[in-house]
């Protein structure tokens, strides 16, 4: 299976897609990815990103029921798709794969 490749923001967003699950809408997402990258993103930058995951087919979106909270607004949330599952385990291998590349310059006199 040859998928779309991943860039380092939309692997991140696509991992706190998975772990927020059902939780997963734009401002959650950007404060999660934000405190983990220890970098302040835009919350319009999350959304970009989110957009560019859903036309690779790796996440879904779904309006919620109205809130209180949001003045009776819907929150627009995403899911993970068994594609996304795949591209994260793609991902993670390949990043590992990097990592151990760069073991190995170290070690080198």
């Amino acid at each position: 299976m040859n998928l779309p490749t991943l860039g380092a923001l939309e692997f991140t967003v696509l991992l706190s897609v998975a772990r927020h699950a059902d939780d997963a809408y734009g401002a959650a997402l950007r404060r999660d990815v934000s405190a983990r990258a220890d970098r302040d993103y835009s919350i319009g930058a999350i959304y970009a990103t989110l957009q560019r995951l859903e036309d690779k087919g790796f996440v879904r979106s779904r309006l919620s029921d109205p809130t209180p909270v949001r003045g009776g607004r819907a929150r627009r949330c995403f899911s993970l798709t068994s594609a996304g599952r795949t591209a994260l385990q793609e991902g993670a291998r390949r990043r590992e794969h990097l990592l151990k590349d760069l073991s190995l310059v170290w070690r080198l006199p």
